[in-house]
């Protein structure tokens, strides 16, 4: 069974710093695409941030670059999400997920909240 499980959320200050993770079992994880996938209150999904886990290449959406980093380990199965600098507009339930085919995204975790706040 496919599990996607974020964690590392939580309330940051702005300018502050938060590590997301995201531990993937069920599937050999060095061979897809590996998203973070945003949605801030009242608004739709936006996808922030890509790898592709087998050589570690990455995509990401103009408002997060030079602040937001992704990596993975794949010897522990688990993607990571760097975000410093943080503003209040990066306030989102963010989630995980995985790519099968060119923009197909068929599993997804349950969401870690981050909340941007002074």
């Amino acid at each position: 069974e496919v599990q996607l499980v974020e964690s590392g959320g939580g309330l940051v200050q702005p300018g502050g710093s938060l590590r997301l993770s995201c531990a993937a079992s069920g599937f050999a994880f060095g061979t897809n695409w590996m998203h973070w996938v945003r949605q801030a209150p009242g608004k739709g999904l936006e996808w922030v941030i890509s790898i592709y886990t087998h050589d570690g290449r990455s995509n990401f959406v103009d408002s997060v670059g030079g602040r937001f980093t992704i990596s993975r380990d794949n010897t522990k199965n688990t993607m990571y999400l760097q975000m410093n600098a943080l503003k209040s507009e990066d306030t989102a339930l963010y989630y995980c997920a995985r790519e099968v085919v060119t923009g197909h995204f068929d599993y997804w975790g349950q969401g870690t909240q981050v909340t941007v706040s002074s």
